[in-house]
């Protein structure tokens, strides 16, 4: 079984649209207050445009944890 952590940054764009940014691999020791700077310092600085809008406001995050088991069934 393989265990994966993202994780799962979400903000809105000028249209009012949900946009999801994942990283993966996340310190297991990152905080909340790391989280809420880096998700700030990307709106601020304009470093991500998806569909050519901006992002203009963070909106909350997240970590995932998936567990995943694979089945040899050849």
């Amino acid at each position: 079984m393989e265990t994966t952590l993202k994780l799962v940054m979400s903000f809105e764009d000028t249209d009012g649209n949900k946009i999801n940014l994942n990283i993966a691999d996340p310190r297991t020791n990152i905080s909340e207050s790391e989280i809420a700077d880096c998700m700030n310092l990307i709106v601020e600085k304009a470093i991500f445009s998806p569909n050519g809008l901006e992002l203009v406001a963070p909106i909350g995050a997240k970590v995932v944890q998936t567990e995943t088991t694979e089945f040899d069934l050849v």
